[in-house]
């Protein structure tokens, strides 16, 4: 099937398209996810996710310009691993191919006006973090010739931004908390129990943690592809959670 007959909205291949070509930097990163960010629409879920993921980005930019880091390469190189995971799961859904099921349940909710925005970020962020982040913390160890180790220099840093994103989460409540299309959600709801329950740092904690389990089976594909099944198996419940639409 191809990209334009499974398309959710006109302008899904102009998506496709700005995620054809990986990010080399993270100006690489930042540039397409500015242009997905002014390409979706309001009613389109991937542009919240997208939206809070681009607020992360320029807030790890601007500390590794500002030398916030101990080891900035390092952190930069997992940014730039990190995003690509996102844009190659994009990739493969719009052009009709197998993405990860935690994604794909994110992006075939898409136009659904009954979940709200941070459902949809958060869905993502799940997603993002629960599946993708340690392998990209693989990914960027080996381009590094580090390990990751509990403890380290890496480690330090990689946790350092937790505090950073638990205040931009926080502070982007008041442009999600509402449904897709902008209107008010109902005063009580399932959806403050969701939010309540949802915690960054234990979620990157878990993925650092599995990112060591990943790096002692990354000579061994077959037990590396089964571990990242359950991953995408257990991500995916959490994800279709997430995402129950707001009565």
């Amino acid at each position: 099937m191809s990209a334009v007959q499974c398309a959710m909205f006109p302008y899904d291949a102009a998506l496709l398209a700005t995620v054809q070509t990986a990010a080399q930097s993270i100006s690489d990163v930042l540039q397409s996810l500015r242009t997905i960010d002014t390409t979706c629409i309001d009613g389109d879920g991937l542009k919240w996710f997208n939206w809070l993921y681009l607020q992360v980005t320029q807030a790890v930019e601007g500390r590794v310009s500002s030398a916030g880091f101990n080891d900035p390469a390092w952190l930069s190189q997992l940014d730039v691993d990190f995003a690509n995971l996102y844009f190659s799961a994009l990739r493969s859904s719009l052009s009709g191919q197998a993405a990860a099921t935690c994604w794909q349940v994110v992006f075939d909710s898409r136009n659904q006006a009954t979940i709200a925005r941070i459902q949809f970020a958060l869905a993502g962020i799940n997603a993002h973090i629960n599946h993708d982040l340690a392998e990209a913390l693989v990914s960027s160890c080996q381009k590094t010739s580090t390990i990751p180790a509990h403890g380290g220099t890496q480690y330090n840093d990689y946790t350092a931004l937790n505090s950073t994103l638990d205040q931009l989460i926080e502070s982007a409540k008041s442009t999600l908390t509402c449904r897709l299309l902008g209107d008010a959600l109902p005063p009580i709801s399932h959806l403050e129990d969701t939010i309540a329950a949802w915690n960054v740092s234990a979620a990157r904690e878990k993925a650092w943690h599995n990112s060591e389990v990943l790096w002692q089976l990354r000579t061994n594909p077959a037990l590396t592809s089964s571990f990242m099944d359950v991953l995408d198996g257990f991500t995916t419940v959490i994800g279709k959670t997430l995402l129950v639409p707001v009565p």
